[in-house]
């Protein structure tokens, strides 16, 4: 616990650049654009609000200079990339530095601090006894310890804000990036980026660089910020059993119709062993092994997995004796969800039509997520299903004892940049200047890096900065004001890096 402190205080020492002294004059300001900003309605698949948070993140890129204009599809039908530049004459490289606008679905009914495009401040987190605060006025003082609550408060509102304010204070000091300075905001990451690689190759030439920063992900659950080398890739998939063809009274047909929620239970059930570990036939088999230098890098970490259980109140976690940090190093299966039926007050003494599950595939490198949904296709079959890629027909329920379908979004590939790569490295020096910070060969979410080498040839870092428990992706999703102050300051450290 002394050595968590001991991070935890060198992490929110103000840092000797410049930026850290104009965050601490401009906290107001950048709290009030930011809550502005989370406002505003950003679930991916709503067309229509992502354009609203479109326009009005050109608007404040407009007022910093940043010549913004949104990089179209051909049909304009799709969420668009923001684009702005900052050039630096006599710059020999360019560097793209990229947020995403768009959020996770959500589902206001399980909101227990506010709603979700409701920014609210609470003085700590709710779940340990934070307070709702009011919105501080000019001149009163701001502590680095409250949290905003929202729907993308951390994921991603708070990379786009962090970047803006970077290049704030950087411009405020009468600074320039040591490099041309390119900025993308992505409008679908939450949906899978989709139509990001016809976006790519359409904006080819304005999108060249030779490299780009990601600004997404947690930093390290021990405090400090982590420099990232890639991302485990990912794939959707979801998963129906079917038993009769409508639903039948529990008591008159119970012990007698198949139950597909019993089914689709047992059938999940088969698929992972008692640590955790998938049991589906290959699913480790395409994995490439971290390098020596990675596998250092990842015994580096410390260890959060105590605090964590803790904190998360669980008596027990997957994989044995391996900790987090090596164990998102591995592709993983997760069910997202499971739906048959209803419970609480709406179930009903019922045997179901259908039950389905949606399931996520991590990916690592060497992980084809085609190839990786197949393993999971052959092991239903081998549990004596037939299995469809699309709803059955009526002849085929009755043909088959057991029916399945399984379907998938295209999803993409893990990426990882070489620890020795030039970018890697610049990076490394410049933020041992901001405090600490961890070295991670790979990331336990996932962004479409993979997609950006395929299109543009370009490799790729991230820099992951939020509070860990910032409820991503969850209802009562927040932001700590500390991990934002030092973003900023860490952001406009790599704009300066040499």
């Amino acid at each position: 616990m002394r050595m968590l402190a001991t991070i935890a205080l060198l992490l929110s020492a103000p840092a000797a650049a410049s930026p850290a002294a104009w965050v601490e004059a401009n906290r107001h300001a950048v709290l009030r654009e930011y809550v502005e900003l989370l406002a505003i309605p950003n679930v991916a698949t709503d067309l229509a609000d992502i354009r609203r948070n479109a326009e009005h993140i050109s608007a404040m890129m407009a007022k910093r200079g940043l010549a913004p204009r949104l990089l179209e599809s051909e049909d304009g039908k799709v969420p668009p990339l923001i684009f702005g530049e900052w050039r630096a004459p006599g710059a020999k490289r360019t560097l793209i530095i990229y947020a995403h606008y768009d959020g996770q679905p959500v589902a206001p009914e399980q909101w227990k601090v506010t709603a979700p495009f409701t920014p609210l401040l609470l003085s700590g987190r709710h779940d340990k006894g934070g307070k709702p605060l009011p919105w501080p006025a000019a001149g009163q003082p701001i502590d680095p310890e409250w949290r905003v609550y929202a729907r993308s408060a951390s994921d991603d509102k708070a990379g786009v804000m962090a970047i803006l304010a970077a290049i704030d204070a950087l411009k405020a000091e009468k600074k320039r990036p040591a490099f041309n300075l390119k900025i993308v905001f992505e409008g679908e990451e939450e949906a899978g980026s989709p139509n990001l690689p016809a976006l790519l190759r359409r904006h080819k030439d304005t999108l060249a660089s030779d490299g780009w920063i990601i600004i997404d992900g947690p930093a390290h659950q021990s405090g400090p910020p982590q420099l990232v080398l890639g991302v485990r890739g990912d794939v959707n998939a979801e998963l129906t059993v079917y038993g009769p063809n409508r639903p039948l009274h529990s008591g008159h047909y119970g012990n007698w119709a198949p139950n597909p929620a019993m089914m689709l239970a047992e059938l999940l059930a088969s698929m992972k062993d008692e640590t955790g570990r998938v049991t589906i036939a290959g699913f480790y088999d395409d994995v490439v092994p971290l390098s020596p230098a990675e596998r250092d890098a990842v015994s580096a970490v410390p260890a959060p997995d105590a605090d964590l259980r803790r904190d998360l109140a669980l008596g027990w976690t997957e994989g044995g004796s391996a900790t987090l940090t090596e164990l998102i190093q591995l592709p993983s299966l997760n069910i997202n969800g499971i739906r048959s039926a209803d419970v609480g007050e709406r179930a009903r003494n019922v045997i179901p039509s259908v039950a389905t599950a949606a399931l996520d595939l991590r990916l690592v490198l060497g992980n084809d997520p085609a190839r990786q949904v197949e393993k999971v296709r052959a092991h239903v079959g081998a549990q004596g299903y037939e299995v469809f890629d699309r709803d059955p027909t009526p002849e085929e329920r009755l043909r088959f004892p057991k029916v399945a379908k399984l379907t998938q979004d295209p999803g993409y590939p893990a990426e990882r940049t070489k620890l020795e790569h030039p970018l890697v490295r610049s990076l490394h020096t410049a933020l041992r200047k901001e405090g600490p910070f961890l070295l991670l060969p790979s990331l336990g979410g996932s962004l479409p890096l993979y997609l950006i080498r395929q299109e543009l040839g370009a490799p790729s870092v991230v820099l992951g900065l939020w509070n860990h428990d910032n409820n991503q992706h969850a209802e009562d999703e927040n932001l700590k004001l500390r991990n934002l102050w030092a973003a900023i300051s860490v952001i406009a450290a790599a704009m300066r890096m040499k």
